[in-house]
Protein backbone atom coordinates (compact mmCIF):
# COMPACT_ATOMS: atom_id res chain seq x y z
CA UNK A 1 0.00 0.00 0.00
CA UNK A 2 1.42 2.97 -0.75
CA UNK A 3 -0.05 6.71 -0.33
CA UNK A 4 1.30 10.28 -1.33
CA UNK A 5 -1.42 11.78 0.87
CA UNK A 6 -0.90 15.49 2.51
CA UNK A 7 -2.82 14.84 5.36
CA UNK A 8 -1.02 12.02 7.13
CA UNK A 9 -0.20 12.61 10.44
CA UNK A 10 1.91 10.31 13.38
CA UNK A 11 3.81 11.20 16.44
CA UNK A 12 7.56 10.76 16.75
CA UNK A 13 7.92 7.83 18.75
CA UNK A 14 11.70 7.53 18.57
CA UNK A 15 14.96 9.48 16.84
CA UNK A 16 18.47 7.55 15.83
CA UNK A 17 20.89 8.99 13.75
CA UNK A 18 18.76 10.70 10.80
CA UNK A 19 15.62 7.98 10.82
CA UNK A 20 12.68 8.75 12.85
CA UNK A 21 9.72 6.12 13.76
CA UNK A 22 6.85 7.32 13.53
CA UNK A 23 3.31 6.14 14.85
CA UNK A 24 0.86 7.09 11.92
CA UNK A 25 -2.44 7.70 13.24
CA UNK A 26 -4.70 5.34 11.03
CA UNK A 27 -8.32 5.57 12.96
CA UNK A 28 -7.81 3.27 15.90
CA UNK A 29 -4.84 1.49 14.05
CA UNK A 30 -1.27 2.55 14.24
CA UNK A 31 1.02 1.86 11.82
CA UNK A 32 4.92 2.84 12.39
CA UNK A 33 7.08 3.93 10.09
CA UNK A 34 10.96 4.55 9.34
CA UNK A 35 10.79 8.09 8.09
CA UNK A 36 13.72 10.74 7.02
CA UNK A 37 13.35 14.11 7.28
CA UNK A 38 13.02 16.79 4.26
CA UNK A 39 16.05 18.83 3.48
CA UNK A 40 14.10 21.59 3.82
CA UNK A 41 13.53 21.14 7.28
CA UNK A 42 16.77 21.18 8.08
CA UNK A 43 17.84 24.18 5.98
CA UNK A 44 15.82 26.24 7.89
CA UNK A 45 16.61 24.93 11.18
CA UNK A 46 13.44 23.09 11.97
CA UNK A 47 14.63 19.96 14.53
CA UNK A 48 12.30 16.97 15.49
CA UNK A 49 12.18 15.99 18.60
CA UNK A 50 10.54 12.63 19.96
CA UNK A 51 7.15 13.40 20.81
CA UNK A 52 6.44 15.79 17.83
CA UNK A 53 3.30 15.22 15.82
CA UNK A 54 4.37 15.53 12.22
CA UNK A 55 2.71 15.56 8.73
CA UNK A 56 4.31 12.56 6.51
CA UNK A 57 3.97 12.20 2.93
CA UNK A 58 5.72 9.16 0.44
CA UNK A 59 4.06 7.02 3.05
CA UNK A 60 5.11 3.28 2.01
CA UNK A 61 2.84 1.13 4.54
CA UNK A 62 4.59 -1.72 2.06
CA UNK A 63 8.21 -0.97 3.12
CA UNK A 64 7.49 0.38 5.85
CA UNK A 65 8.93 3.95 5.12
CA UNK A 66 7.82 8.21 4.74
CA UNK A 67 9.41 11.36 4.87
CA UNK A 68 8.38 13.84 7.16
CA UNK A 69 7.46 17.15 6.02
CA UNK A 70 6.36 19.58 8.82
CA UNK A 71 6.53 19.59 12.48
CA UNK A 72 3.40 20.56 14.60
CA UNK A 73 3.64 23.82 17.24
CA UNK A 74 4.67 21.78 20.48
CA UNK A 75 2.79 22.18 23.79
CA UNK A 76 6.07 22.07 25.82
CA UNK A 77 9.61 20.92 24.91
CA UNK A 78 12.21 19.75 27.09
CA UNK A 79 16.37 19.56 26.41
CA UNK A 80 16.84 17.34 28.89
CA UNK A 81 15.87 14.53 27.83
CA UNK A 82 15.07 15.78 24.25
CA UNK A 83 10.83 15.43 24.22
CA UNK A 84 8.18 17.17 22.88
CA UNK A 85 4.90 17.49 24.16
CA UNK A 86 4.96 15.97 27.02
CA UNK A 87 3.10 16.98 29.86
CA UNK A 88 3.65 15.37 32.88
CA UNK A 89 7.22 13.37 35.02
CA UNK A 90 6.57 9.89 36.52
CA UNK A 91 9.44 9.51 38.51
CA UNK A 92 9.76 6.20 39.94
CA UNK A 93 11.42 4.73 42.85
CA UNK A 94 12.00 1.83 44.71
CA UNK A 95 11.21 2.31 48.97
CA UNK A 96 13.60 -0.76 49.88
CA UNK A 97 16.26 -2.68 47.38
CA UNK A 98 17.92 0.20 47.17
CA UNK A 99 16.39 1.54 50.08
CA UNK A 100 14.41 4.99 49.73
CA UNK A 101 17.08 8.05 50.32
CA UNK A 102 15.19 10.97 50.86
CA UNK A 103 18.16 13.58 49.51
CA UNK A 104 18.64 11.12 45.96
CA UNK A 105 14.47 11.96 46.13
CA UNK A 106 14.44 15.37 46.68
CA UNK A 107 17.16 15.81 44.40
CA UNK A 108 15.19 14.38 41.62
CA UNK A 109 11.80 16.44 42.96
CA UNK A 110 14.07 19.62 42.27
CA UNK A 111 14.89 18.10 38.39
CA UNK A 112 11.21 17.31 37.89
CA UNK A 113 9.87 20.94 39.02
CA UNK A 114 12.22 22.85 36.95
CA UNK A 115 10.73 21.31 33.52
CA UNK A 116 7.13 23.18 34.64
CA UNK A 117 5.48 19.65 33.88
CA UNK A 118 3.05 17.81 36.40
CA UNK A 119 4.87 15.37 39.05
CA UNK A 120 3.71 11.73 40.04
CA UNK A 121 5.83 9.89 42.58
CA UNK A 122 5.65 6.44 42.61
CA UNK A 123 7.27 4.08 45.01
CA UNK A 124 7.86 0.80 43.92
CA UNK A 125 8.56 -2.42 46.01
CA UNK A 126 6.43 -2.02 48.30
CA UNK A 127 5.97 -5.94 49.30
CA UNK A 128 9.24 -5.48 50.58
CA UNK A 129 8.43 -3.34 53.80
CA UNK A 130 5.68 -2.89 56.49
CA UNK A 131 2.41 -1.36 56.51
CA UNK A 132 3.86 1.13 59.07
CA UNK A 133 6.85 2.02 56.92
CA UNK A 134 4.70 2.53 53.95
CA UNK A 135 2.30 5.24 56.05
CA UNK A 136 5.42 6.85 57.67
CA UNK A 137 6.35 7.88 53.88
CA UNK A 138 3.19 8.89 52.84
CA UNK A 139 3.31 11.42 55.72
CA UNK A 140 6.50 12.46 55.23
CA UNK A 141 5.85 13.09 51.57
CA UNK A 142 2.46 14.76 52.24
CA UNK A 143 4.51 17.33 54.04
CA UNK A 144 6.57 18.11 50.93
CA UNK A 145 3.76 18.53 49.23
CA UNK A 146 3.33 15.13 46.78
CA UNK A 147 0.96 12.16 47.25
CA UNK A 148 2.72 9.42 46.24
CA UNK A 149 1.60 6.48 44.48
CA UNK A 150 2.54 3.30 46.55
CA UNK A 151 2.87 0.04 43.78
CA UNK A 152 4.25 -3.17 43.53
CA UNK A 153 5.46 -4.76 40.09
CA UNK A 154 6.05 -7.80 41.43
CA UNK A 155 2.86 -8.04 42.97
CA UNK A 156 0.28 -6.11 40.52
CA UNK A 157 -0.83 -3.74 43.62
CA UNK A 158 -1.80 0.30 42.86
CA UNK A 159 -0.57 -0.77 38.59
CA UNK A 160 -4.44 0.08 37.40
CA UNK A 161 -4.39 3.54 39.51
CA UNK A 162 -1.45 4.78 38.59
CA UNK A 163 -2.30 3.94 34.68
CA UNK A 164 -5.48 5.98 35.17
CA UNK A 165 -3.08 8.79 35.77
CA UNK A 166 -1.46 8.12 32.39
CA UNK A 167 -3.96 8.03 30.53
CA UNK A 168 -3.95 10.15 26.87
CA UNK A 169 -0.48 11.89 27.81
CA UNK A 170 3.02 11.97 27.18
CA UNK A 171 4.39 11.22 30.23
CA UNK A 172 8.38 10.73 31.09
CA UNK A 173 9.53 8.62 32.87
CA UNK A 174 12.78 9.03 35.13
CA UNK A 175 14.60 7.86 38.15
CA UNK A 176 17.60 5.99 39.44
CA UNK A 177 18.71 2.40 38.07
CA UNK A 178 17.32 -0.72 40.10
CA UNK A 179 13.96 0.65 41.40
CA UNK A 180 12.08 -1.43 38.58
CA UNK A 181 12.03 1.29 35.78
CA UNK A 182 11.70 -1.17 32.90
CA UNK A 183 9.97 -3.75 35.08
CA UNK A 184 6.85 -1.27 35.17
CA UNK A 185 6.93 -0.37 31.27
CA UNK A 186 6.48 -4.14 31.11
CA UNK A 187 3.60 -4.43 33.07
CA UNK A 188 2.22 -1.04 31.18
CA UNK A 189 3.24 -2.00 27.70
CA UNK A 190 2.75 -5.60 27.75
CA UNK A 191 4.32 -6.03 23.80
CA UNK A 192 7.35 -3.86 25.04
CA UNK A 193 10.63 -6.23 25.06
CA UNK A 194 12.66 -4.95 27.83
CA UNK A 195 16.00 -5.62 29.37
CA UNK A 196 15.67 -5.41 33.41
CA UNK A 197 19.01 -4.26 35.40
CA UNK A 198 19.84 -6.09 38.07
CA UNK A 199 20.71 -4.72 41.45
CA UNK A 200 24.04 -4.73 42.38
CA UNK A 201 24.07 -6.62 45.85
CA UNK A 202 27.49 -5.17 47.15
CA UNK A 203 26.47 -1.22 46.08
CA UNK A 204 22.71 -1.25 46.09
CA UNK A 205 22.97 0.29 43.06
CA UNK A 206 21.05 -0.55 39.33
CA UNK A 207 22.84 -0.74 36.01
CA UNK A 208 20.99 1.58 33.04
CA UNK A 209 18.99 -0.20 31.30
CA UNK A 210 17.77 2.61 28.34
CA UNK A 211 19.83 3.88 25.72
CA UNK A 212 18.11 7.05 24.10
CA UNK A 213 14.95 8.70 24.78
CA UNK A 214 11.81 6.53 23.26
CA UNK A 215 7.90 7.02 23.14
CA UNK A 216 5.94 3.81 24.21
CA UNK A 217 2.45 3.49 23.27
CA UNK A 218 0.29 2.63 26.83
CA UNK A 219 -2.58 -0.44 26.26
CA UNK A 220 -5.86 0.18 26.49
CA UNK A 221 -5.50 4.01 25.92
CA UNK A 222 -3.82 6.86 23.56
CA UNK A 223 -1.10 7.93 26.50
CA UNK A 224 2.69 7.62 25.73
CA UNK A 225 4.94 6.55 28.22
CA UNK A 226 8.62 8.22 27.25
CA UNK A 227 11.05 6.17 28.97
CA UNK A 228 14.25 8.57 29.18
CA UNK A 229 17.88 7.55 30.08
CA UNK A 230 18.31 6.73 33.68
CA UNK A 231 20.70 9.68 35.70
CA UNK A 232 22.10 9.25 39.59
CA UNK A 233 23.35 12.92 40.08
CA UNK A 234 20.25 15.12 37.51
CA UNK A 235 21.77 18.70 37.26
CA UNK A 236 20.23 21.55 39.09
CA UNK A 237 21.38 24.08 36.68
CA UNK A 238 18.03 26.81 36.16
CA UNK A 239 20.02 29.12 38.25
CA UNK A 240 20.07 29.88 42.14
CA UNK A 241 17.16 32.46 41.96
CA UNK A 242 14.89 29.85 40.86
CA UNK A 243 15.69 26.76 43.22
CA UNK A 244 13.09 27.74 46.34
CA UNK A 245 10.18 27.67 43.62
CA UNK A 246 11.12 24.12 43.08
CA UNK A 247 10.43 22.99 46.26
CA UNK A 248 6.43 22.92 46.84
CA UNK A 249 6.89 24.01 50.96
CA UNK A 250 8.94 27.21 50.15
CA UNK A 251 6.87 28.13 47.36
CA UNK A 252 3.66 28.17 49.46
CA UNK A 253 5.54 30.18 52.17
CA UNK A 254 6.61 32.57 49.08
CA UNK A 255 2.87 32.32 47.62
CA UNK A 256 1.82 33.58 50.91
CA UNK A 257 4.14 36.21 51.36
CA UNK A 258 7.49 38.22 50.49
CA UNK A 259 10.83 38.23 51.98
CA UNK A 260 12.27 42.28 52.99
CA UNK A 261 14.60 41.61 50.21
CA UNK A 262 14.20 40.93 46.47
CA UNK A 263 17.33 38.93 45.78
CA UNK A 264 16.89 36.85 49.15
CA UNK A 265 18.59 33.92 48.78
CA UNK A 266 16.36 32.31 52.21
CA UNK A 267 19.82 31.59 53.82
CA UNK A 268 20.50 34.35 56.78
CA UNK A 269 18.65 37.43 55.36
CA UNK A 270 16.44 39.16 57.78
CA UNK A 271 12.76 39.23 57.64
CA UNK A 272 12.66 35.84 55.35
CA UNK A 273 9.91 33.71 55.12
CA UNK A 274 11.20 30.44 53.32
CA UNK A 275 13.91 29.95 56.20
CA UNK A 276 12.42 27.78 59.09
CA UNK A 277 11.97 24.40 60.22
CA UNK A 278 10.87 22.39 57.43
CA UNK A 279 12.03 18.66 56.73
CA UNK A 280 14.08 19.88 53.70
CA UNK A 281 15.28 23.22 54.12
CA UNK A 282 19.02 21.41 54.43
CA UNK A 283 18.46 20.28 51.00
CA UNK A 284 17.58 23.81 49.78
CA UNK A 285 20.76 25.08 51.45
CA UNK A 286 22.44 22.37 49.97
CA UNK A 287 21.26 22.57 46.27
CA UNK A 288 21.84 26.59 46.29
CA UNK A 289 25.55 25.94 47.09
CA UNK A 290 25.92 23.92 44.13
CA UNK A 291 23.89 26.32 41.86
CA UNK A 292 25.36 29.23 42.77
CA UNK A 293 28.82 27.40 42.36
CA UNK A 294 27.43 26.41 38.76
CA UNK A 295 26.94 30.22 38.10
CA UNK A 296 29.91 31.36 38.91
CA UNK A 297 31.21 29.03 36.85
CA UNK A 298 29.01 29.70 34.10
CA UNK A 299 29.94 33.48 34.36
CA UNK A 300 33.96 32.74 34.35
CA UNK A 301 33.30 31.01 30.93
CA UNK A 302 34.72 32.93 27.79
CA UNK A 303 32.00 33.95 25.63
CA UNK A 304 31.20 31.26 22.29
CA UNK A 305 32.84 32.99 19.40
CA UNK A 306 30.92 35.05 17.71
CA UNK A 307 28.45 34.48 14.82
CA UNK A 308 29.26 37.90 12.95
CA UNK A 309 31.82 38.01 10.21
CA UNK A 310 33.63 41.60 9.97
CA UNK A 311 33.13 42.92 6.15
CA UNK A 312 35.27 45.87 5.25
CA UNK A 313 33.01 47.65 2.05
CA UNK A 314 33.72 50.27 -0.30
CA UNK A 315 35.25 53.45 1.27
CA UNK A 316 36.32 51.54 4.01
CA UNK A 317 32.74 50.63 5.61
CA UNK A 318 32.72 47.75 7.79
CA UNK A 319 30.03 45.60 8.41
CA UNK A 320 29.14 42.56 10.38
CA UNK A 321 27.22 39.87 8.05
CA UNK A 322 26.13 36.43 9.77
CA UNK A 323 28.64 33.37 9.08
CA UNK A 324 27.62 31.22 6.82
CA UNK A 325 27.92 27.15 7.20
CA UNK A 326 29.55 25.85 4.61
CA UNK A 327 28.14 22.25 4.64
CA UNK A 328 26.48 22.02 1.53
CA UNK A 329 22.87 20.22 1.79
CA UNK A 330 22.60 17.10 -1.10
CA UNK A 331 19.42 15.35 -1.24
CA UNK A 332 21.32 11.67 -0.81
CA UNK A 333 20.79 8.92 -3.24
CA UNK A 334 17.84 6.36 -3.01
CA UNK A 335 20.41 3.62 -3.08
CA UNK A 336 22.39 5.33 -0.18
CA UNK A 337 18.98 6.44 1.94
CA UNK A 338 18.32 2.42 1.60
CA UNK A 339 22.43 1.87 2.75
CA UNK A 340 21.76 3.70 5.54
CA UNK A 341 18.40 2.54 6.71
CA UNK A 342 20.10 -1.30 6.41
CA UNK A 343 22.61 0.38 8.83
CA UNK A 344 20.01 1.61 11.62
CA UNK A 345 18.91 -1.17 11.67
CA UNK A 346 21.41 -3.45 12.39
CA UNK A 347 22.52 -1.11 14.58
CA UNK A 348 18.98 -0.77 16.49
CA UNK A 349 19.37 -4.87 17.07
CA UNK A 350 22.96 -5.31 18.27
CA UNK A 351 22.04 -2.21 20.59
CA UNK A 352 18.77 -3.43 22.17
CA UNK A 353 20.25 -4.42 25.32
CA UNK A 354 23.06 -1.77 25.58
CA UNK A 355 22.60 0.87 28.46
CA UNK A 356 24.03 4.22 29.54
CA UNK A 357 23.27 8.07 29.79
CA UNK A 358 21.78 10.90 31.43
CA UNK A 359 19.02 12.78 31.39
Amino acid sequence: MYSDSADLYGTVLAVQANFYRVGIDLGSDREILLCTRRARLKKIGQTVMVGDRVRVEEADFVDKQGAIVEVCPRKTEIDRPPVANAEQVLLVFAIEEPSLDAWQLSRFLVKAESTGLDIILALNKIDLVSSEAIEEWRKRLRDWGYEPFFVSVAEDRGISELLARLNAKITLLAGPSGVGKSSLINRLIPDVSQRVGEVSGKLQKGRHTTRHVELFALAEDSGFLADTPGFNQPDLDDGPDRLAWYFPEARERLEGGNCQFNDCTHRNEPNCVVRGDWERYEHYLEFLEESIERESTRQRTPEEESSLKLKIRGAGVATYEPKLESKKYRRHSRRGQHQARERYENQSLQNIDNDDEDW
